[in-house]
């Protein structure tokens, strides 16, 4: 498991909560959370180490990740 600097894990978090701010609030649930939370971690365990590059790893993936969560089983 990668080990993170306290710097990184604040940018790590800094970048999360940037880009759920760009989540409609209706659909800004826990789920969705943990999956931007995933994309920004995977992207610093690939190096990226910059507040831009991580929001831009999880806001790139924005509209996949509400269209995957909207039309899962149950949802609607």
């Amino acid at each position: 498991m990668p080990s993170y600097s306290p710097e990184l894990i604040q940018t790590m978090r800094a970048a999360l909560d940037e880009v759920m701010t760009k989540i409609p609030m209706d659909q800004a649930t826990p789920g969705i959370k943990a999956h931007m939370a995933e994309l920004i971690l995977k992207a610093a365990a690939d190096g990226q180490a910059t507040y831009a590059g991580l929001l831009a790893a999880a806001s790139d993936q924005i509209q996949t990740i509400l269209s995957v969560h909207s039309s899962a089983p149950g949802k609607q």
